[in-house]
């Protein structure tokens, strides 16, 4: 009898390539080790063979940095993601594409069963499992890391016991994600939240440019298509804007983080580019979104934000805010131009052909077209509500 597959989620770190074996040899299936590509900026054809190596059937690797830039990104830019109002979604975004595919390979191999490396203390089992069974309700999901009671230093004893190749030493105690949107770093010494963080933990906000200048950002219905006056596609742009703010020391964030099972954790993270564009997006907004547009999109923001950080891109809620976020950025076209100073990046200037500013209204030059006659009256009646129950209630003369 051939034994079944399983798909596993695989990322080359200790834990999926431990999990290869440990899944073969505990439940006896063959494994499918599947990594995506969401701008990690690995070989992944050392990836692949690392999954060979570790005993997986075999290796599939998807290419989905186009996809994640033009549909999880995106979706994100236009709600001016910031969970807590610090963090920009960076694996929490990556979550639902990764889980998209691993059901897509599911089926292409005819397999009943996926996997993933997540622990039981994080977010990313829940946004995982969560998007896998609303995708595909009938799966089975396998969570080892969650379930084999195996400590970090376990871990690389099983896999130098079973010739696992893999990077991680006893020493080398840090847990990072990365992918085009930025990087997640924790555990390590930073488990405690009084202790700085190291510098050498830091790779894409590394200060090497110390004059200022000025950067402009062009956007078209919300999405950002050029830097400088230099048209490029999302994946590059991004990468691009990454390297220039970055080179400042700009995108850093260390911040106390309420997860969703329950507990907090300190977290760091590299954003350059996703807190530039978040930044320039939302200031160009407030040029050319009508006022109360503006007002409940700021107060629907937060909650599609909170949303994807729980892991439910793919439920109802969400996507008919998505529709909400999506007809806001119609008139979102026009340029920022950003200052850029070492440790610090602020919005210096906004143009749209479509913005909402009218100078004959805003001045108090004699070019001032404002009505002010009608002011009066506005007021009045504005306050009059209050003014009755300030009478009628209070006693008020």
């Amino acid at each position: 009898m051939s034994k079944g597959k399983v798909i596993l989620a695989y990322s080359g770190g200790l834990d999926t390539s431990v999990s290869v074996k440990w899944i073969s040899e505990v439940h006896n299936l063959e494994v499918i080790a599947m990594a995506v590509d969401v701008g990690q900026g690995e070989d992944f054809d050392v990836i692949r063979s690392r999954a060979l190596a570790a005993g997986a059937v075999e290796a599939v690797v998807v290419d989905a940095k186009e996809e994640f830039a033009r549909d999880f990104i995106m979706p994100a830019l236009f709600a001016n993601a910031m969970y807590e109002n610090k963090y920009p979604l960076v694996s929490a975004l990556s979550r639902p594409v990764i889980a998209k595919h691993l059901v897509e390979v599911s089926k292409k191999f005819g397999a009943q069963t996926v996997a993933h490396g997540c622990t039981g203390k994080g977010n990313d089992q829940v946004r995982f499992e969560v998007s896998i069974r609303a995708l595909r309700p009938d799966l089975e999901i396998l969570a080892p890391v969650r379930n084999w009671g195996l400590s970090r230093e376990d871990s690389i004893e099983y896999a130098a016991r079973h010739n696992i190749p893999i990077l991680a030493t006893k020493e080398k105690t840090y847990s990072i994600d990365q992918n085009l949107w930025g990087r997640a770093i924790e555990a390590g010494e930073m488990e405690d939240p009084w202790v700085k963080p190291p510098v050498g933990i830091y790779q894409t906000t590394v200060p090497t440019v110390t004059e200022p200048s000025s950067l402009v950002i062009s956007f078209e219905s919300g999405i950002p298509k050029a830097l400088g006056g230099k048209n490029m596609g999302l994946v590059e742009l991004i990468s691009e804007l990454n390297a220039i703010v970055g080179s400042y020391g700009f995108g850093r964030i260390d911040m106390v983080e309420n997860r969703r099972v329950g507990i907090k954790s300190r977290e760091v993270y590299e954003a350059p580019a996703a807190l530039a564009l978040i930044m320039a997006h939302a200031d160009l907004e407030d040029l050319t979104l009508e006022r109360d547009l503006s007002h409940e999109k700021m107060r629907l923001s937060p909650r599609w934000t909170e949303l994807v950080y729980d892991g439910l891109w793919y439920s109802p809620l969400k996507q008919a805010i998505d529709s909400f976020m999506l007809y806001t950025q119609r008139f979102v076209t026009g340029d920022v131009r950003l200052l850029l100073e070492p440790g610090h990046v602020a919005v210096e200037g906004r143009r749209s052909p479509v913005g909402l500013y009218d100078y004959e209204l805003a001045t108090y030059d004699p070019a001032d077209a404002f009505r002010h006659q009608d002011a009066e009256g506005f007021v009045r009646l504005w306050g009059l509500g209050v003014q009755t129950w300030s009478r009628k209630q209070l006693g008020a003369d």
